[in-house]
């Protein structure tokens, strides 16, 4: 099923005709669970990996023994799923069985890969898998037609309280055998580090520019134009929240700061940086709410409806990659928002 995005509540441009000059586009991916080949763009999916390659792997220091186990978090997944699924029997609560909870409480968290040292390689785990030919706004070398992005699902890298992101670019045409059984770490830090399957129903929409990022005296009018705070209400149409960038997953398009000042994010060899992907904690929440699809809405708020991909990024936010405008085989950055 494809999904659409309902038109803005408001023309903006008709409002504020200089904000034309502070339009792009973005792909939403729109990722919802399923089962994707290596041939589909995906989150949590297997990838295009050709079998002679030698699959990602982290070495940097680091706790590596304790977590969750990824199978435990698949199974906790999954007996959840069906109990809240299942109508309820006569004069029973909904929910887990007896049974059921038995097995959810015996998945805890603990030291479950004790033979692992700080510096082991452990695999990566496949976040994401884009092809170019579905996301127009995917940003990287032209004569790359697919972008994947895995994960060291843990949090101390470098010095910083954040996964290490390993992108990987290549051409769909020069891939051979396939690599059928794609490695997985046994722990990861924390469960929301492990993307549920999902395929991707990608659709182009207009954004524009971070409000912190607009000339101040625009900055200004817009302000007048919402009103004043105390008259806010939840039929209010705003700018940063209505208007301007969309939730969830996306390619391209524009990054929110909605947590931080905005920062400019420039490459080690001086040039701007673009936004190249977007990865979300949710979908869409109540702040957000006009920018849920359309086919989405009449199960809006039914549970887990807006964290299709069971992904936790910060303190329930977004992480965005950026990539260099001039060479996009220099390094990466990542920008953590909420």
């Amino acid at each position: 099923m494809s999904r659409t995005t309902p038109p803005r509540p408001e023309q903006v441009e008709r409002l504020f005709p200089e904000l034309a000059g502070f339009r792009g586009t973005a792909t939403r991916l729109h990722p919802r669970p399923g089962t994707p080949s290596v041939r589909d763009g995906s989150v949590g999916g297997p990838l295009l990996w050709p079998a002679d390659e030698p699959w990602p792997m982290c070495t940097e220091r680091h706790r590596r023994r304790y977590g969750d186990r990824v199978a435990d978090v698949r199974l906790r997944r999954r007996i959840l799923a069906e109990a809240w699924s299942r109508a309820p029997e006569p004069g029973r609560q909904p929910g887990p069985t007896e049974e059921e909870g038995d097995v959810l409480r015996s998945l805890k968290r603990g030291r479950h890969a004790p033979w692992l040292q700080d510096t082991d390689p452990i695999p990566m785990l496949a976040v994401a898998q884009l092809f170019r030919e579905d996301v127009p706004d995917l940003a990287g070398p032209a004569d790359h037609d697919v972008l994947q992005v895995l994960w060291c699902p843990f949090d101390s890298h470098a010095g910083r309280h954040e996964p290490k992101v390993e992108l990987r670019w290549r051409r769909s045409a020069e891939v051979g055998a396939v690599l059928e059984e794609q490695p997985e770490p046994e722990v990861v830090g924390a469960e929301g580090y492990v993307p549920e399957r999902c395929v991707l129903h990608p659709e182009q929409v207009v954004e524009y520019q971070d409000l912190g990022l607009l000339p101040e005296d625009l900055r200004e009018r817009i302000h007048s134009w919402e009103g004043d705070e105390d008259d806010i209400d939840e039929s209010s149409v705003l700018y940063e929240t209505d208007l301007s960038i969309a939730p969830g997953w996306k390619a391209g398009g524009f990054a929110s700061w909605h947590a931080t000042d905005p920062a400019p994010v420039v490459c080690d060899c001086g040039q701007a940086m673009d936004l190249l992907l977007t990865v979300a904690s949710s979908e869409w929440n109540n702040g957000c709410r006009s920018w849920i699809p359309l086919e989405d809405r009449p199960i809006a708020d039914t549970m887990d409806a807006n964290i299709p991909t069971q992904v936790t990024v910060g303190r329930w936010g977004d992480m965005n990659v950026f990539i260099c405008r001039t060479d996009p085989a220099h390094s990466h950055r990542l920008v953590f928002q909420g």
